[in-house]
């Protein structure tokens, strides 16, 4: 049966984009390599807040349209619950505003392909220091859990949408703001360098078309330990790094 991506051509099925092949039964998808986001219900992203509206926020997620963070979609600070009220309405730049990061989860998708996410849980939020990298949403691989605490001591949100969250590990849980307070305590040295290391780990593999998930960035950070922070991305070390990722992950599947 052909699916998005492909037609028949002389009674064989040809991909009509160049992508990875998707086989739900008899069905047989393409995937193209560079595309935009599309929503899912329940997928994780992480977005960028660029307008206020009345009782809502317009978030730019990489999808076709802008989504909207609805104010009876999100935690009060705090975790107060209680309907909102005009005091929230006139309070909503104080909660988030244009250019802050947020993480949160697509509560449905409309039928023009728009999508609504909420933050009506702890572990989303608005997001503090780090970095992001923008990457292909076809290259982050689905699973039960897109928040990562790597051993290395950093953290990462690998969201469905394709924009990849790097982040320091915190210390404790703060659970009692709602996620909106957000700590700008200098980040360490140290830190930084796991940072920039990962970040340059998940730009290797992306070029190297590798997809992205919590084992595939961990190997690439082990095999990259040997070169400096900077050479990672030149392309003969890129290469022999994600190569090295690759066998690793074949040895892992045996």
């Amino acid at each position: 049966m052909r699916g998005h991506g492909t037609y028949v051509d002389e009674e064989k099925l040809v991909a009509s984009v160049a992508g990875a092949v998707e086989r739900v039964n008899k069905l047989v998808c393409v995937t193209p390599l560079k595309t935009r986001y599309n929503g899912e219900v329940g997928d994780i992203v992480v977005g960028r807040i660029t307008e206020v509206q009345q009782k809502r926020w317009k978030v730019e997620t990489n999808s076709r349209l802008d989504s909207v963070l609805l104010l009876s979609s999100m935690n009060l600070p705090g975790g107060e619950l209680r309907r909102r009220s005009a005091e929230d309405e006139l309070a909503m730049r104080d909660y988030l505003q244009e250019g802050d990061l947020i993480s949160a989860e697509v509560q449905s998708v409309f039928s023009d392909g728009a999508v609504s996410l909420h933050t009506r849980s702890l572990k989303y939020g608005k997001l503090g220091q780090g970095v992001l990298v923008q990457v292909s949403p076809s290259l982050v691989k689905r699973q039960k859990t897109h928040f990562h605490d790597l051993p290395c001591g950093a953290s990462v949100i690998l969201g469905n949408n394709g924009f990849i969250w790097i982040y320091p590990t915190p210390e404790q849980k703060d659970e009692e703001a709602g996620g909106f307070t957000t700590n700008l305590e200098p980040v360490p040295l140290s830190d930084r360098e796991v940072i920039s290391r990962l970040r340059n780990c998940v730009v290797a593999l992306v070029t190297q078309k590798l997809m992205l998930f919590d084992t595939s960035i961990l190997y690439c950070y082990e095999a990259s330990l040997p070169h400096q922070i900077k050479d990672i991305l030149k392309p003969e070390v890129m290469e022999e790094i994600v190569l090295e990722t690759r066998q690793k992950l074949l040895d892992l599947e045996g």
